[in-house]
């Protein structure tokens, strides 16, 4: 465990040093925040609700959805391509720790430098242009808090998935990017799948990605009963022991593979 925290630790630091990035990472936020804030009062304007929510508890949304974007940001992809691509892979896994476990502590240590780097200063912008993003109910801060917790573990466990790609792809920059864009479509981050046609909604809706933004963002909101709260994060812990499962299935081939064509 002392390995994984100084993995950690040297992310932390390696991540408060390049504040271009930073900067970059805010404003292209604070302008995706704007102009949806704007889209949805658009939408709202002359009437009381829309698919079940009010405007002020979309704006709230729309806040929370990029706060919560920053604590999804994995770096998981691109490490695995870069190991594949400079052929250290096969001496990675025969070290004494496994790679996986430090790709995962190097984005914890990225998120944790991200919450102060970009997610207080878009709450702080997102509060004084739009809305102070307010809890519908306190009493929903746990189940809120334990939903937020499963979606990045199922957003992670889906990029390491898509980044086991380069094992035979070798370069994949570019569904990287399209693998980051149809998922902040298709898990509600943008337009939750509520506004979405019945037939459309029931599909994304049996996917995992609305379990990623849409089920902590609708619980913050008070979308929905506590039942239907709870049955969805039922579902949503389902798609976690899936998911879970599919990746150290596919771990144990690949590190298989590996070792015996020699990286």
């Amino acid at each position: 465990m002392k390995k994984y925290l100084y993995v950690i630790k040297t992310q932390i630091i390696k991540s408060m040093t390049y504040e271009f990035n930073v900067y970059g990472n805010i404003l292209m936020q604070t302008i995706i925040m704007i102009t949806s804030a704007y889209f949805w009062r658009a939408l709202y304007k002359g009437q009381g609700t829309v698919g079940d929510v009010d405007a002020d508890s979309m704006l709230t949304y729309v806040v929370l959805s990029s706060m919560l974007s920053v604590l999804l940001i994995t770096n998981v992809e691109r490490r695995i391509q870069m190991s594949v691509i400079k052929g250290t892979v096969a001496t990675d896994m025969m070290k004494p720790i496994n790679i996986f476990g430090v790709y995962f502590a190097e984005d914890m240590g990225n998120i944790a430098a991200l919450i102060f780097q970009n997610l207080l200063p878009i709450l702080v912008i997102g509060s004084l242009m739009i809305r102070v993003p307010r809890m519908a109910d306190v009493r929903d801060l746990p189940l809120f808090a334990s939903s937020a917790i499963v979606s990045f573990l199922i957003n992670w466990l889906i990029a390491v998935l898509f980044g086991m790609i380069a094992f035979t792809a070798v370069n994949i920059d570019a569904l990287i990017q399209v693998k980051k864009h149809l998922l902040r479509l298709l898990s509600g981050s943008i337009i939750p799948i509520w506004f979405f046609p019945p037939g459309v909604a029931r599909v994304l809706g049996a996917l995992p990605f609305v379990y990623i933004y849409q089920l902590p963002l609708s619980i913050y909101i008070g979308r929905g009963d506590r039942a239907q709260q709870l049955s969805q994060m039922r579902i949503q812990l389902i798609w976690l022991a899936v998911l879970a499962g599919l990746f150290f299935l596919v771990q144990n081939r690949v590190t298989r593979k590996v070792m015996v064509q020699g990286g």
